[in-house]
């Protein structure tokens, strides 16, 4: 049978970070000046030479004021892998990971950014909504995704397929930072692996990740 993450009614870590990310969102539309990029988003010269050290926790309420794309697909994600995760982490413990795997997809552009030199700002939640996507295929590996809402693939190779890609894209330059998806995703991933015990994550995710049987 094929199961779609599950959707239900939004919890309260969820309906929170919505709520920040859009009413964020909204004063970048209407008070632009007040949230400003360069301070807020991640810019590695300002980080390093004026101490913006909030900028890898303020980074993840700000996205594109251009367009609705960006915070509308973020958030949706955000709510369709992170409903059930918060049922089955707790509130606390799920707004916990949330913020950390963002903060340390935040690092990851830092120091990324700084390499390659690039000082433009980096905003969006991708890098934990990329975490959150990591930690449901670990609580529910088996559980059914519709890529494209079309085509059922199981969410430990879905999660798997998205770390490859934004691997491979890496060195694209398409003004997509998917080296804080790819942060988030490692870092959530040996944030649970270090406590798979704990959560009940069952140790065949790390032993038995590819059955011939079931890839599809």
């Amino acid at each position: 049978m094929y199961m779609r993450p599950s959707f239900g009614m939004i919890t309260p870590g969820i309906k929170n970070l919505i709520l920040a990310n859009v009413t964020v969102f909204l004063l970048q539309i209407f008070f632009g000046w007040l949230i400003n990029p360069w301070v807020f988003g991640i810019v590695p010269s300002r980080m390093l030479g004026e101490f913006f050290i909030w900028q890898p926790v303020t980074y993840m309420f700000l996205h594109s004021p251009t367009g609705f794309g960006h915070i509308f697909f973020n958030m949706f994600a955000l709510w369709m892998f992170g409903t059930e995760l918060e049922r089955t982490m707790g509130t606390k413990e799920f707004l916990r990971y949330y913020f950390l795997t963002g903060i340390l997809a935040g690092v990851s552009i830092f120091v990324w950014n700084l390499f390659m030199g690039i000082d433009v700002p980096t905003i969006g939640a991708s890098g934990a909504v990329f975490g959150i996507l990591m930690a449901y295929a670990m609580f529910f590996p088996d559980r059914y995704i519709y890529l494209w809402f079309l085509f059922p693939i199981k969410a430990k190779y879905f999660a798997l397929l998205f770390g490859v890609l934004e691997f491979l894209m890496l060195p694209s330059g398409d003004g997509i930072s998917h080296i804080g998806h790819l942060g988030g995703m490692i870092a959530g991933f040996f944030y649970l692996r270090h406590n798979y015990r704990h959560w009940g994550i069952g140790q065949d995710f790390f032993r038995n990740f590819f059955k011939k049987k079931d890839l599809f």
